[in-house]
Parts: structure tokens; C-alpha cells; sequence
């Protein structure tokens, strides 16, 4: 085994050229072009499926009883391309005015290649300290799903001292996000012609006294210091077959954002008995928020070298999206855990997504000088 210096860009063309938009093409391909790169290069990788085709996988290298491993993390699945009709093939990982262009570039495929390339430059030197755990995910964009899979797989995920998560963040560190709870909340009525109301129940009606409520719904929560308020939003509503019939049913789709403090339990019980009996709530997407505390020496010292390489001073931010941290933070004790990668943020699940070329190589050197410091202590 000996340090081999991998070209995270084109390595980031090379996974946005396998297609893996959730849940229309499965993630197998990519993930296995991940796995075999890091074995050639001495990390033991382990495959977990949570649906054939779909595997996650889980990669090692190094080991220490003294000191617990440093766990970098990412997805390969991207969203759909959208209705809108691209400039540019989304497949291709075309570089145009120093932008790689493609579905998944951003979110997230060169934060993968980036850690994945800072890795196994390092190989040699981790194999002899605590080392790295790289957990590589299928399913993260519709709520977690490769990550909650290998949580509930006894001992899969192992232990870790400290998380990077390389969702995008303009190389930016940002210290946590948001808890996602969606909930399909639904009404039931009675159906019946549309000539005979009187003799029906209208769910559309019961739906719309429930959305009238939703929108006043407080949280009795104090805003956090750095995400601010938990919020709510509606946004989708479905009801009945045909304008002449009583609907007998009516559904309502609603997204709320909790923040640390919050226990989305709480909040789920707290919601139903606002609502009442009418209306019947199941949670689509349960994640609890994600917050380490900007002192954490840990996170100060990610903090100190990013100031170096950003040139600027940081402040204490936060992600707008979820992330498998929402899972993995947990399983592995509450870790200080930051989020920093080299897309960008706003380009997340737009048409003509792309990141910008020279953020990724800027990545591999942030992510090898964490693994190098977490190494040496």
C-alpha cells in the first residue's frame, strides 16, 4: 500500500457521470466504484443494502484504543432533473468558465470525491493512528434512508470521535441545521353525490378548518440563538375524486423545521391534540436537528484553519438543509460534528446545477489537514 494522489475533480466527473437520481436509478454502480477505489488502496469497505440495488457503504483504515476514528460522510443520490429543460446534459460533468456543471456536482458528489481523494493521499499515515471511518450513503434525499438502515444494523457504523459532513457549504463550517418533520396529516369524511351534500361528511372541509389552524400553530419554543425559530409550512393539499362527489377523504402535507432543545416526538404530540380527533397525522421524514456548540475545541480548531483558508474571520453559521448527521451524529454519541463542503448550497437541486472547480481541490486540502491533526493528537 502506498499514498496515491487522486484528482478529486475528475473524480467528481467520473461519479456525476453514473446517474443515481433517487429513487429512478439506483445508487449500486456509484457506490461500488467508491468502494473498489478505496480498497485498491488498503481501507476494509462493507456494503449495506437497504433495497436491492441501493447499498451504502462503510470504509476503514487505521485504529487506535486510545483515541477513536474521525468520520467523514456523504450521499451519492441526487435528486430528479426537474421539469425545466437543462443548457447544459446533466450527466456529462461538462467544465465551462471554471464551473463543473452536472446533477449532483454541489450536492453532493464533490464533497465524496474530495474526502475520498484527501484519504487515500493519506493512507499509509492513517493506517498507523485512529484513522478514518468513511460512511457513503444511498437514499440521504428522501429522508435518510441508507443511514438509518446501517444504524439499525447492529455495530455497522462503529464508533467515531468527530464528524465532517461534506454537504455544501462554499467550504464554509457550518455547526449544525435543523431537525425535518413532514407529516401527512389526513381527513376522512363520508361520501355521497354531489347534488346530495346533506347526506355525505366533506373531508375538503375538515382538511381546510385543519389548515386554518396549522397556520396559527405556536411552537411555544424560545428561537435558538444561531437557527432562530422552529417553523411550519404547508405545502401540499389533496382531496376528493371528482367535483360532483363529497370527498370522502382529504390530505395535507406539512413540513416543519424544529430546532435543537426540540424533540420531534414532542412536537408530533403536541400537534395532534391541537388538531383534534379529526385529523389523523403520520410522519413522512422524522430527523431531529443537528447543533454542536461553536466552542467545542474540536470545532474551534476547524474553525482556526478555516479562518486561515478562507482568509476571513468565521462566523457561527448553520445549514438550511437536513443531512445523514441527523442519523449518524446520534450513533455515534453526540460527536462534535460540522458541515463543510466544497458546493455550493444555493445550487442544490436547481437546473444547471454546478460547483465551482477550484472549491474541490481546496476541499482535499482542508479534509487532509483534519485527518492529519485528528491523527496526530
Amino acid at each position: 500500500m502506498s499514498n496515491t494522489k487522486i484528482d478529486a475533480v475528475e473524480l467528481t466527473r467520473t461519479l456525476v457521470r453514473f446517474e443515481t437520481v433517487n429513487p429512478i436509478n439506483p445508487e449500486q454502480g456509484c457506490v461500488e466504484y467508491v468502494g473498489n477505489l478505496l480498497a485498491e488502496h488498503g481501507f476494509e469497505i462493507s456494503y449495506h443494502e437497504f433495497a436491492p440495488g441501493r447499498p451504502s457503504l462503510v470504509a476503514r483504515i487505521g485504529g487506535s484504543d486510545k483515541k477513536l476514528p474521525l468520520c467523514f460522510t456523504g450521499h451519492l443520490d441526487t435528486v430528479p432533473l426537474g421539469h425545466k429543460e437543462w443548457s447544459v446534459s446533466p450527466f456529462n460533468a461538462d467544465i465551462i468558465d471554471g464551473k463543473l456543471y452536472g446533477r449532483g456536482t454541489s450536492d453532493m458528489k464533490s464533497g465524496v470525491a474530495a474526502f475520498v481523494a484527501a484519504v487515500i493521499e493519506l493512507a499509509d499515515e492513517l493506517a498507523q493512528g485512529p484513522g478514518v471511518v468513511l460512511v457513503v450513503t444511498a437514499g440521504e434525499e428522501t429522508g435518510c434512508e441508507g443511514a438509518a438502515h446501517m444504524a439499525n444494523l447492529d455495530g455497522v457504523l462503529g464508533k467515531a470521535g468527530a464528524i465532517v459532513v461534506a454537504e455544501p457549504t462554499s467550504n464554509y463550517p457550518f455547526v449544525g441545521h435543523k431537525g425535518a418533520l413532514w407529516i401527512n396529516a389526513q381527513t376522512d369524511g363520508v361520501t355521497a353525490h354531489g347534488s346530495m351534500p346533506e347526506l355525505g361528511v366533506n373531508a375538503i372541509y375538515k382538511a381546510s378548518k385543519a389548515v386554518n389552524k396549522l397556520e396559527t400553530f405556536d411552537f411555544k419554543a424560545t428561537p435558538h440563538p444561531v437557527m432562530g425559530p422552529p417553523t411550519l409550512n404547508v405545502g401540499t393539499i389533496e382531496g376528493g375524486i371528482n367535483v360532483n362527489s363529497v370527498p370522502n377523504r382529504a390530505k395535507i402535507g406539512v413540513d416543519i423545521r424544529t430546532i435543537p432543545g426540540q424533540k420531534n416526538e414532542a412536537v408530533l404530540g403536541d400537534l395532534t391534540s391541537y388538531l383534534g380527533e379529526e385529523v389523523s397525522l403520520s410522519p413522512m421524514v422524522n430527523l431531529e436537528g443537528v447543533w454542536t456548540a461553536p466552542e467545542n475545541p474540536w470545532i474551534q480548531s476547524v474553525f482556526s484553519l478555516m479562518e486561515k483558508v478562507l482568509e476571513q474571520p468565521i462566523e457561527h453559521k448553520t445549514a438550511t438543509y437536513f443531512t445523514d448527521a441527523s442519523v449518524l451524529t446520534p450513533v455515534y454519541d453526540f460527536a462534535p460534528t460540522i458541515i463543510l463542503g466544497p458546493g455550493e448550497a444555493a445550487m442544490a437541486h436547481q437546473t444547471d446545477e454546478y460547483c465551482y472547480v477550484d472549491r474541490i481541490p481546496q476541499a482535499v486540502e482542508v479534509f487532509k489537514e483534519l485527518a492529519k491533526q485528528w491523527n496526530q493528537q
